[in-house]
């Protein structure tokens, strides 16, 4: 299947379902992140159109003293993540997801990255528009950033096509398993 094909099939299997029920063992993937060494700064995302709510994830991090961040877009079909608190307002972006208000871009040293479909090579598919891709790409020549995918374990697909501009992830964890 091409990535346009396997991404129609699991949005649309994602929006049937109820997944209330289905959430990430916070407590186990405290633990990775706790196991990663200099992790001070950690990226996430605002959940939107069903996927894994990280946001109390965030919430017990931040409250552990991690910086947390959250992507902005910007024009250039380009992102990069600002540092945001609980305690602070977001802004609706263009595609109706909040954004941080703040200018002070941080560089995550941990980055939950939201996803439609993976397999078991770690590799990803999004939304199509390759803003993480390019993000990993850009801040690899930074610095080294550990890459954690967030998915329910519906998502996962058996190959997923990749291209030279795709990265793979480092760890994918589930709601089924960590």
């Amino acid at each position: 299947m091409k990535k346009y094909q396997i991404r129609k099939k699991i949005l649309k299997l994602r929006k049937s379902k109820n997944l209330e029920n289905h959430h990430i063992n916070i407590e186990n993937l405290i633990k990775v992140i706790k196991y990663q060494k200099n992790i001070k700064i950690v990226g996430g995302y605002f959940p939107y159109n069903k996927e894994i709510d990280d946001l109390k994830i965030l919430q017990k991090l931040e409250k552990k003293k991690y910086l947390i961040t959250l992507p902005k877009i910007k024009k250039n079909n380009q992102m990069d993540f600002f540092e945001w608190s609980f305690t602070q307002p977001l802004i609706i972006n263009k595609y109706g997801i909040p954004e941080p208000i703040s200018n002070n871009i941080r560089y995550p040293d941990l980055l939950l990255v939201p996803l439609v479909a993976y397999d078991k090579k770690l590799n990803r598919i999004g939304y199509g528009g390759g803003y993480y891709d390019r993000y990993l790409e850009k801040i690899s020549k930074r610095k080294k950033i550990i890459t954690i995918g967030l998915a329910y374990s519906f998502q996962k697909v058996i190959n997923i096509p990749i291209n030279n501009y795709d990265i793979t992830l480092d760890y994918i964890i589930t709601d089924k398993k960590y």
